[in-house]
């Protein structure tokens, strides 16, 4: 992993159209740099969605511009980016082959393939098998993708993602239908793989205040497509949170550092 990149990404003034009068993103200033974790926050259809499909090279900005891992959108090769970009995210379960063995999905992350095409070694496979284990998946290998519950795919989709060895590692609101233990035993890997020491730049997307480890130091509040607030965690209070819902709500301290957020009755 290659960590003389001092810049993960960069927005630097950048709006997304669809048609000429639908702006979803309006002047987004933004910068990630090395060593830091940053946790975006917003509702149903604040934007977080596209910015994540521009971060990843789906789509690009109408005006402004985007730098991802030293790579200026309009002079780099996407499926280069794309390599070096872990991705965990329901939305991606769908594409996925459900018949094939959970080592072979985590093996296609190497080649950011859905499937694999491309010659690979037993080493290769090995290396699959042995990041399932250390994530506490041993348990899943041999087994086809369609036979595992909800949990166990994203933990099959995480240590996909790690297969690569990325620079940063998008995680897209993980917790999407998970139990309440199952989504804290997701949260327990994610704060561990934030505590490696070759940990890759983790960026956590989420509704929900409460599902944002203490490693993300960082957060973006977005709003109606446009930056409401960004900064470090202490913007996680009720006067802020209260303005970025446009509604009276309530914080309840839960652990570690971490709050839940319920509309103030």
């Amino acid at each position: 992993m290659n960590f003389m990149t001092q810049t993960i990404l960069s927005f630097q003034d950048v709006s997304l159209e669809r048609g000429p009068k639908r702006k979803i993103l309006h002047h987004i200033d933004w910068t990630i740099h090395t060593g830091e974790n940053w946790a975006i926050l917003g509702l149903n259809g604040a934007g977080k969605t596209t910015m994540l499909k521009l971060i990843h090279g789906d789509l690009w900005p109408t005006t402004g511009r985007l730098e991802v891992l030293g790579g200026v959108f309009g002079h780099t090769s996407i499926p280069e980016l794309q390599r070096k970009i872990g991705w965990v995210s329901t939305a991606l379960q769908d594409w996925l082959h459900p018949g094939d063995l959970v080592e072979k999905i985590v093996l296609s992350g190497k080649f950011a393939s859905i499937g694999i095409y491309e010659a690979y070694t037993k080493q290769d496979l090995d290396q699959a098998k042995e990041l399932l284990t250390e994530l506490g998946g041993a348990s899943l290998i041999g087994k086809p993708y369609l036979v595992l519950s909800q949990g166990e795919r994203q933990l099959a989709m995480i240590a996909r993602a790690l297969m690569a060895q990325p620079a940063l590692l998008v995680l897209d609101e993980p917790c999407n239908g998970l139990d309440l233990f199952a989504r804290e035993a997701l949260l327990e890997r994610v704060g561990k793989i934030s505590q490696l020491p070759n940990s890759p730049a983790l960026l956590f997307v989420s509704h929900y205040t409460e599902e944002l480890l203490p490693c993300f130091q960082n957060i973006l509040l977005l709003k109606a497509g446009r930056i409401f607030k960004q900064g470090q965690r202490e913007l996680l209070n009720e006067q802020t949170l209260t303005d970025f819902y446009g509604a009276p709500i309530q914080t309840v301290h839960i652990s570690d550092q971490r709050i839940a957020v319920y509309p103030k009755h």
